[in-house]
Order: C-alpha cells, then sequence, then structure tokens
C-alpha cells in the first residue's frame, strides 16, 4: 500500500497567481506559510520557525484558487510532487517540490469571525410573546 498526502493550514504570502502551462492550459500557483513554535531548550527563549510551500491547482478547481488573495487563512489537502525544469539562464536542470492541491478550505480567522457574528446578529424585537 502506497500513500502520497499533504495536509497544510496557513497563511497566503501573496495573491494567487494564475499561469499557462505548455500545452495551453492554466493552472494557479500560490505559496502558503506554515509556522510552528518551540521552546529553545538553551535559552528558554520561544522560537518560530516558518515554512514556505509551492501550491499547485489545475483544471476547474483552479479558477477557484484564483480568487484567494494575500494573507487568506486557509487548510488545504493535496499530493507531493517533485517536478524538474531547466530555467531560462541555466544549463542544468532544477529539482523543486510542490503541493499538488486537491481540497481547499478558507478559514476565518477568530476576530474577524466574531466581528462579523456580532455585525449579523439581529436587533432584539418586542415582537416575541414569552
Amino acid at each position: 500500500m502506497n500513500k502520497n498526502r499533504a495536509e497544510l493550514m496557513g497563511f497566503l504570502g501573496a495573491d494567487a497567481e494564475v499561469r499557462t502551462g505548455k500545452n495551453d492550459s492554466n493552472f494557479t500557483t500560490f505559496s502558503l506559510a506554515t509556522s510552528e513554535r518551540y521552546k529553545d531548550k538553551e535559552s528558554g527563549e520561544y522560537k518560530q520557525i516558518t515554512e514556505w510551500h509551492r501550491c499547485i491547482v489545475f483544471g476547474k478547481f483552479g479558477e477557484f484558487a484564483a480568487t484567494l488573495k494575500k494573507g487568506e487563512h486557509i487548510y488545504l489537502e493535496g499530493r507531493i510532487r517533485h517536478y524538474e525544469y531547466t530555467p531560462k539562464k541555466a544549463k542544468k536542470p532544477v529539482r523543486t517540490d510542490s503541493i499538488q492541491v486537491l481540497t481547499i478550505l478558507k478559514l476565518d480567522r477568530a476576530e474577524k469571525a466574531a466581528q462579523e457574528d456580532l455585525d449579523n446578529e439581529p436587533e432584539p424585537s418586542d415582537d416575541i410573546p414569552f
């Protein structure tokens, strides 16, 4: 049995970008930042590590992904893919890792969601019998 699955939750570093492939098909790319904190054993200070993930979305789903904006909080699932290409100014091929995205869930930041809930609460009414 084999399994190639990636689950990430983080923030977009820039607006998603639509690109055109070799066969004139469009795809969307974006960078996702994930962070983790840990306590340094020597200094006792908290430190943070941020990882950047290159994400690629193909097909109709790429049209939705193209609407994603910098700073949005998302959860995604996908597959880890390795791509090899030769940059225009390089002689040797370059290998890069990416996440081929299969699902995306937009997440609200807690403070934004709480404020929207307050803004959308109905006004109290005197018409309600008790």
